[in-house]
């Protein structure tokens, strides 16, 4: 599949932001909040689904919640990290392919692929993990602060038109909002209130 040119990346282009929310040893959920917004300025609705602890079902879910959902005018679709719910792990070349919108990942810390995969040791089905990990490709640093950076990985658009992307919707932290503030909802549904970085 082709990636998608953005050939004018407006400052209100249309974001999905994903995270995750919380949770402890023993819960067998875990929920995953969306924020869709215009560019790093204005949120326009909330979606969220489900997703099993170290579960295999986020790329599915994903996929789900944006074709089903009623904002038709998404670009891009933005996630907290390639893993929800501990090891659940988004396959974005998947979602791209399925849904037709380019998948940004964005971390703060460049992931230790060294210490993940002694981790994945514990957790059944490694290989096909390991290969979603993988397919993702190298964490690219992104400049979105003065002299401060953020890394991210992406499927279905150029590095360049990501990078921009990510830029134009860091408006109050390092971090995007759409990623930013579904972390806080996400927080505040099931902690009671917000706490924590992105």
């Amino acid at each position: 599949m082709k990636k998608i040119r953005f050939y004018r990346i407006k400052k209100e282009v249309r974001i999905l932001g994903l995270d995750d929310g919380p949770f402890k040893r023993g819960d067998k959920e875990v929920i995953v909040v969306g924020t869709v917004f215009r560019g790093g300025n204005f949120i326009d609705g909330v979606l969220s689904t489900k997703i099993l602890v170290d579960g295999l079902d986020a790329t599915k879910k994903v996929i789900e919640l944006v074709n089903n959902c009623s904002f038709k005018d998404l670009r891009v679709i933005m996630l907290d990290g390639l893993g929800f719910g501990g090891f659940n792990l988004v396959d974005i070349k998947r979602v791209y392919k399925e849904t037709g919108l380019p998948v940004i990942v964005v971390v703060r810390k460049k992931p230790d692929f060294k210490e993940i995969d002694k981790a994945l040791d514990n957790i059944d089905r490694k290989i096909e993990r390991s290969r979603i990990i993988k397919n993702a490709g190298e964490p690219v640093k992104v400049e979105t602060g003065k002299n401060k950076f953020i890394y991210m990985q992406c499927a279905g658009l150029d590095l360049e038109d990501a990078k921009k992307i990510i830029i134009i919707s860091s408006t109050r932290s390092l971090i995007p909002e759409p990623i930013r503030v579904a972390h806080l909802i996400a927080s505040g549904i099931v902690s009671g209130h917000s706490r924590g970085k992105a």
